[in-house]
């Protein structure tokens, strides 16, 4: 049997980390390892559990959970571990907590009223290397970003991209997936995956929600494109 998925949680109300936790505890792939009500707590929970993903409210008192997804990220960047998935939530369809926590790095963004099924399944999505955003939120989330942008100038990093590498990009940016890329462009997805990964090491981006940032915010990408 492979490793369990150990799974953390952070919000301030105590009756929904006690709801979160049983949900957590009825799947036999996954293990809770600890939760707490800020974000600084967050923070030393992190570095004791180390846990696979972390679910991470947005609006907390002594430290926030943009804050603590910074310092959870730079601490782990400092010592070379490797990162918890973060999966930040909120109350609001684009909450620009959540915009923000995104573009530091947090691997996904749900609201609190997510269905628990899908819920579950964001964890394993978020585990296994890709990106989730709430249903029906990525098209005005982006959107943010792209409006947003300071600049539109495209990096030189971008140019160091092979054809087929700016194809997968572009296809990945649209928030297609592994398998429907591979599908699309007659490859398999191991090779497509092998194709993600130098994509964001050569735009030293951290994940697939970090590529499709970047897309919007220079222009690569617009927001009326198919599967946004």
């Amino acid at each position: 049997m492979s490793e369990k998925i150990r799974v953390a949680l952070v919000d301030d109300q105590e009756l929904f980390r006690a709801g979160i936790r049983m949900l957590i505890d009825s799947q036999p792939d996954f293990e809770f390892v600890g939760e707490a009500g800020d974000g600084r707590a967050a923070f030393a929970l992190a570095q004791k559990t180390q846990p696979d993903v972390i679910l991470m409210d947005v609006r907390m008192p002594v430290m926030d959970g943009i804050q603590s997804t910074i310092a959870i990220l730079e601490a782990a960047d400092a010592t070379g571990t490797v990162p918890p998935r973060i999966i930040v939530l909120t109350t609001f369809d684009l909450d620009e907590g959540a915009a923000h926590a995104l573009r530091q790095g947090a691997s996904g963004f749900l609201l609190k009223d997510t269905q628990p099924g899908f819920l579950l399944a964001a964890i394993r999505t978020v585990h296994a290397g890709n990106a989730v955003i709430a249903p029906g939120a990525t098209r005005a989330l982006f959107s943010h970003f792209g409006s947003s942008a300071p600049t539109r100038t495209v990096p030189e990093e971008f140019a160091s991209l092979t054809a087929r590498e700016q194809g997968i990009f572009a296809l990945a940016a649209r928030g297609m997936s592994n398998a429907e890329i591979a599908a699309g462009e007659f490859l398999s997805e191991a090779t497509v995956k092998t194709h993600i990964s130098r994509v964001l090491g050569k735009l030293r981006l951290r994940d697939r929600v970090q590529l499709v940032i970047f897309a919007y915010e220079h222009g690569l990408i617009t927001p009326d494109a198919k599967g946004a």
